[in-house]
């Protein structure tokens, strides 16, 4: 009998430092987001693994002992080792921070339309002109807009958080996502300059798509631009349209723009969108080879890469068999 009381007793005392941490509150502010659908043993795990909570257990029998609250889907800030009342008062109250990601492949605009579904069009208008003006710094590309100079990522849009200060965090980020893949402000490869490198990996992102595509539609636009002439990459001229993805047709290509590359030779004048740090390596370390001609051939979205015009064609047939044309 008395090892049953003393075991009740330290399981007892076990949950009670789960549900008031002696040291409550004493960690850094987190991020957990909750999505459409998840249940509250997701929920639970999320803050164990943010470091919210110590025992995904322990707060599950703690909401059945004091009621689950209403969670919506959405972003929580929460700091790390809070008691369990604490945790079970911001989910109930809903979302309090709001969050921007930076996905690789989106535009500076797709981000604005996204914040101005959160915080408004006022602060949507103003992220915008301060990322395409001088209002931010990247040493990238000094007084340029920071298209594909934003690092990959979800940011926390704190409250009363500036759009000059999210956009400036957002160049910092990409320094630093620069750096770790071996770029920096001075580097050259293959006769371009850093900011003409991100541009290349900006293309690289869109017309490569999948990781396993990138490394060789790098050596395509090396190949290319070694040739001279336009790149003739269709993913250029939906950017210069507004568009993302989707069927170019002819008349598209005749669309008068700096960005259209079938129109001019050379790169686009900018990046085309956000970055991949996976991309910036398929440019930085892009392989040998002598293709300059690529298609998607089958579902699985894999690129199949010709040297010469008449290898692309039969690719093409290949593609338009396996009703990819």
């Amino acid at each position: 009998m008395g090892v049953a009381v003393v075991l009740v007793l330290v399981a007892l005392g076990w949950f009670v430092l789960q549900v008031d941490p002696v040291f409550a509150g004493k960690g850094r502010d987190v991020v957990v987001t909750v999505h459409p659908g998840d249940s509250l043993a997701t929920i639970a795990g999320e803050l164990h693994v943010a470091g919210v909570i110590a025992s995904p257990l322990a707060f599950r029998v703690d909401v059945l002992i004091f009621g689950a609250p209403l969670v919506r889907p959405g972003s929580y800030e929460i700091r790390q080792g809070a008691s369990f009342s604490a945790v079970r008062a911001i989910l109930g109250g809903g979302p309090n921070v709001v969050t921007l990601t930076a996905s690789p492949g989106l535009t500076l605009h797709e981000m604005a339309v996204t914040l101005a579904g959160n915080l408004g069009n006022v602060y949507a208008s103003a992220f915008l002109k301060d990322a395409t003006t001088i209002g931010v710094h990247s040493p990238f590309a000094r007084n340029q807009s920071l298209e594909g100079l934003v690092g990959a990522g979800t940011y926390i849009v704190r409250p009363g958080e500036s759009p000059q200060k999210l956009a400036q965090k957002m160049a910092d980020a990409f320094v630093r996502e620069a750096a770790a893949a071996g770029l920096t402000p001075t580097t050259t490869l293959n006769g371009l300059n850093a900011y003409q490198l991100v541009t290349a990996a900006s293309i690289v992102e869109k017309e490569g798509y999948y990781p396993k595509n990138m490394p060789r539609v790098a050596r395509v636009i090396f190949n290319r631009l070694r040739r001279g002439g336009p790149l003739q990459m269709d993913a250029t001229v939906l950017y210069a349209l507004g568009q993302d993805g989707g069927r170019v047709t002819s008349a598209m290509l005749q669309t008068p723009s700096p960005y259209n590359s079938y129109l001019n030779p050379g790169l686009t004048p900018t990046p085309i969108c956000t970055v991949s740090p996976v991309a910036l390596a398929a440019v930085l370390h892009a392989p040998p080879g002598p293709w300059l001609y690529f298609v998607v051939v089958d579902r699985a979205g894999d690129e199949a890469f010709a040297a010469t015009f008449q290898q692309q064609l039969a690719n093409e047939r290949l593609a338009a068999s396996r009703g990819l044309s």
